[in-house]
């Protein structure tokens, strides 16, 4: 029985990465900063673990305790959207811990035994964003373009080892609760600039206006994710979402 484990399965793509794992019979170590009852259902193949991605002792924690594991998932990561004048560098340190760094840290944690047994899959989930330049996102667009990055790098480095790394770029996903959240930290510091209130608005109007916009579904993330981590030969770039297709080359 295969294992995979998966970074921020309280919400969104993670959780239901976790729970389409877990029908196809996979043994499921989820992992949340703040472990809840009741996200997921009841099995005696998952375990659920508390995780923060950017604490290295708790990284190690996880790992220790998931045991072998076969595919990562690194999933977890924050949203954030402002001008680059309205992002504060704290605010910048913050999303590149989650996003970039903590998803390098993971890389790292579990790669020995990938290693070791010259087997294993790491997924790593970005973002579309990173395929077009978009006003208000440039510390997020940053943060996920660097994982592409070092993901491709990574792939070259550890193909003759036997370790495939796969990227999954899904788009705007309305139905998570992502945009809320990056949404909710803008306006704990304070909104955007108010220069550039003209200029949001504009974006925002603009938005509203495309009713018949593309988007990503959870599920195109699911089916993204897991042909990434079952099939030989899916590409190194997955889009997942019409959106996210359409923005492909």
């Amino acid at each position: 029985m295969k294992t995979a484990l998966i970074t921020g399965c309280s919400s969104g793509f993670g959780l239901e990465t976790a729970k389409f794992f877990l029908e196809q019979g996979w043994r499921v170590v989820a992992t949340m900063r703040t472990p809840r009852d009741g996200v997921l259902p009841s099995s005696d193949r998952l375990r659920v673990l508390a995780l923060d991605v950017c604490n290295g002792q708790s990284i190690r924690a996880a790992v220790e305790a998931a045991g072998p594991v076969d595919v990562l998932v690194n999933n977890a990561g924050i949203g954030w959207m402002n001008v680059v004048e309205g992002t504060l560098m704290e605010t910048v340190r913050d999303i590149f811990e989650t996003n970039t760094f903590g998803t390098f840290a993971m890389m790292q944690a579990v790669l020995p035994q990938f290693r070791e047994r010259r087997d294993g899959v790491i997924v790593n989930v970005t973002s579309a964003v990173t395929l077009k330049p978009l006003p208000l996102l440039s510390a997020y667009t940053a943060s996920k373009a660097a994982v592409n990055a070092f993901t491709e790098s990574a792939a070259l480095e550890l193909e003759p080892l036997g370790v495939r790394v796969r990227l999954v770029l899904p788009g705007r996903s309305p139905e998570t609760s992502f945009g809320d959240t990056a949404r909710s930290r803008l306006q704990g510091q304070g909104g955007f600039p108010a220069p550039y209130a003209d200029f949001v608005r504009g974006i925002f109007d603009a938005r509203e206006q495309q009713a018949d916009e593309k988007v990503t579904h959870p599920a195109d993330v699911v089916a993204a994710v897991w042909q990434a981590a079952t099939d030989l030969s899916s590409p190194l770039r997955l889009p997942a979402g019409a959106d996210a297709v359409a923005l492909s080359p």
